[in-house]
């Protein structure tokens, strides 16, 4: 007894395998290798920041040793100026009272026998 239709069935050897899964290429490196990187260039950046600190402060400390050893010069140096200018004034004043009689030049003209040097500031 025929119906007169037949059955489709499976070719021989079977249908080939369906492919569920996602075939996507790498796109890059990996996260592990990223977070590598940037600590590397972290950790490069540290460094280079610590050894300009520690040029930083050499030249700091090098720059102070340097005046101190310069502050007898300048001391000496202001002392000189100070000298030179004392003598111009007492110059000035004997020309400038020459016409008054008695006149001591350089005589404080306070009662007192404090001595206050003139302070000399040069800006």
């Amino acid at each position: 007894m025929s119906h007169g239709f037949k059955q489709d069935m499976p070719p021989a050897g079977g249908y080939e395998t369906i492919r569920y899964k996602r075939n996507l290429p790498l796109r890059g490196p990996s996260g592990a290798i990223i977070f590598g990187g940037v600590a590397a260039v972290c950790a490069f950046g540290f460094w280079r920041l610590g050894a300009a600190n520690a040029e930083k402060r050499e030249l700091k400390r090098e720059k102070a040793w340097s005046r101190i050893h310069l502050v007898p010069l300048i001391l000496a140096e202001q002392d000189r100026d100070a000298y030179r200018r004392t003598q111009a004034a007492l110059a000035r004043e004997k020309e400038i009272m020459s016409d008054y009689p008695g006149w001591e030049v350089g005589k404080s003209s306070y009662n007192s026998s404090r001595y206050t040097p003139n302070t000399i500031v040069v800006l």
